[in-house]
């Protein structure tokens, strides 16, 4: 496999950022701990986790429904926040992956192992980074997707790190909430999509298809609002789903089917439950 040099200034702000997320720790236990810090930082976890999720991944990577510009918005700027790259790189490292799952070019290939899958490919750099926005012509085409992708840096600072501190000052604790809804925040977020590259490529069933690593689990559901389904995501990416059963854990689909029934999100795509049901017999039969 070819070997990588290493990425030093996203090595480094990864360093800093996770302590910066320990001192965030530190700061609630012996300085001040606020549940107003903690609530609003929970509420940009999640809308950050859904910015990734019903954004970057289910709308954008794979267009698996519709959206109106508010909903668009809404995900790319807290896509922004959650500071893994525009939403261009993003769905092209994305697409890139479900091209070459677990092939030489795969970003995030777990054929080099589960670190690598995890961590190992974001500190380090691209080897054809010039190949990267062919594959995401169309969003290109996208003038709010564009603008995301020109403003990234100065859009991930603001929605995520100046407005939470910001609103820390409304209960007095400006430090505490850019600490921990900034950095203990983004930390968490990253190693939670980090984990559906790394654990849903190597721990959980194969209902779907055993031709590549990914895999079905529950536990990787719930800390990636319902991505942790993927096994099925690889079997059926148009899908606008990753859990199809009804007792499947999947926020990202709960959300956008609440925002279908009142008109912000439409054309919701579904794989027939007949080719499902073909795919589950295939692997049974060992075909």
């Amino acid at each position: 496999m070819t070997k990588r040099e290493i990425d030093w200034t996203n090595l480094l702000f990864l360093v800093i950022a996770h302590v910066l997320a320990i001192v965030a720790v530190v700061y609630m236990v012996t300085v001040k701990f606020s549940w107003w810090t903690v609530g609003v930082s929970l509420l940009w976890l999640v809308c950050c986790g859904l910015g990734i999720t019903g954004g970057y991944h289910r709308l954008f990577a794979h267009p698996t429904y519709r959206a109106n510009k508010l909903v668009r918005a809404f995900y790319l700027l807290f896509g922004a926040a959650s500071v893994q790259n525009s939403a261009l790189k993003w769905c092209a490292d994305h697409r890139d992956h479900h091209a070459q799952t677990d092939k030489e070019k795969d970003p995030y290939n777990i054929r080099r192992g589960f670190w690598w899958a995890h961590i190992g490919w974001v500190i380090c750099k691209d080897p054809n980074p010039s190949t990267d926005r062919a594959i995401v012509k169309d969003l290109e085409a996208d003038t709010l997707i564009r603008w995301q992708d020109r403003y990234y840096v100065p859009l991930a600072v603001l929605v995520g790190a100046l407005i939470p501190g910001l609103l820390g000052f409304l209960w007095g604790d400006p430090i505490g909430a850019l600490l921990v809804a900034g950095f203990l925040r983004v930390v968490l977020q990253w190693h939670a999509t980090f984990s559906v590259n790394s654990f849903a490529h190597y721990i959980g069933t194969q209902p779907y298809s055993t031709r590549n690593s990914a895999r079905d689990s529950f536990w990787t559901a719930l800390i990636t609002l319902g991505e942790g389904y993927h096994n099925f995501h690889h079997s059926f990416q148009s899908d606008y789903r990753n859990g199809v059963r009804w007792y499947h854990l999947d926020p990202t689909k709960w959300f956008v089917w609440s925002l279908s029934k009142i008109g912000m999100t439409w054309d919701l795509r579904r794989t027939s439950p007949q080719a499902i049901e073909q795919a589950r017999h295939r692997v049974l039969a060992g075909r």
